[in-house]
């Protein structure tokens, strides 16, 4: 089991510095921050870009993994954002972490675009992303979509080691993600219950080793990755709480769990004594106790 660690860009830089920092001292596997314009969850809050702020993070981090959670196609293009993978996997020495999503659609609108529907955003996802495996794959790449288009786009250097990570709680996404990705990112189905959500989770679990399986690919192998704080409760409400989940993600084959720094107001209200207790639990929960 590994353990990340997401840090909102709703801060200046001088004041999540430190975080960044911290969850490397802290112990955590890898750090993500949300890849939006705008934030739904904090619709009035000033916001800052990504990749930015990860590329600087990088600068102050060496081992952790960075990434993004996650990047939609809303407001990128795949040309112009695989040209920013590069740099930033450069930078980082080969520790970016590249998660995609459908998203919503709040950016897309903002940039002037028109509304779209629930199958649209994952068929517009779909066309992002076989654009971007193209781009990390060949070179000279031409392209004709409803959506992305390129015209002997060159991709050199190479980008030989992001995780491709697709994000998705749909059946049809879980098993694009299957066929297409090197680990599926996930934040389960709405629910008024941990039992309820869990139980959400078990069935697209399910739904993804039967995908895998028909795509040739060994279960195993594949990398599963679930926002903890998506549950109806905030996972670091307490250490005892956040033990119980890793528990439960456990037994369904989760390989990484992602929390959020504490905030002082919702979302995500919570105390940073209690990041400090669940850091403390990590080397022993690696391990598989509870």
């Amino acid at each position: 089991m590994r353990f990340g660690l997401c840090i909102l860009t709703d801060l200046p830089w001088e004041e999540t510095e430190p975080r960044w920092r911290a969850a490397e001292e802290l112990g955590f596997d890898h750090a993500w921050t949300y890849d939006h314009l705008v934030w739904g969850g904090l619709p009035e809050s000033p916001w800052r870009g990504a990749m930015p702020t990860l590329t600087a993070a990088a600068m102050v981090t060496g081992r952790i993994g960075l990434g993004t959670f996650v990047t939609s196609p809303n407001f990128r293009h795949p040309v112009a954002f695989h040209r920013e993978v590069e740099a930033i996997d450069e930078i980082s020495r080969g520790r970016f972490l590249l998660a995609l999503g459908a998203g919503g659609d709040r950016d897309r609108t903002i940039t002037g675009g028109p509304p779209l529907s629930p199958k649209e955003r994952v068929d517009r996802l779909q066309e992002f992303t076989d654009l971007t495996v193209r781009l990390r794959t060949e070179d000279h790449v031409s392209s004709q979509g409803r959506w992305f288009s390129a015209d002997d786009a060159r991709t050199l250097p190479r980008l030989t080691r992001v995780p491709l990570l697709l994000a998705g709680n749909g059946p049809r996404s879980v098993r694009y993600a299957a066929r297409v990705g090197e680990g599926w990112v996930t934040t389960g189905l709405p629910a008024d219950s941990i039992e309820e959500w869990f139980a959400g989770l078990a069935r697209n679990v399910s739904v993804l080793d039967d995908a895998l399986s028909e795509a040739g690919r060994e279960p195993t192998d594949f990398g599963r990755y679930l926002s903890l704080d998506s549950s109806p409760r905030y996972s670091l409400e307490s250490a005892d709480l956040f033990a119980e989940l890793v528990g439960r993600s456990a037994e369904l084959g989760f390989t990484d769990l992602i929390v959020h720094w504490p905030r002082p107001q919702p979302p995500y209200a919570g105390s940073e004594d209690v990041l400090h207790e669940v850091a403390e639990l990590l080397p022993r929960l690696r391990g598989g106790g509870v």
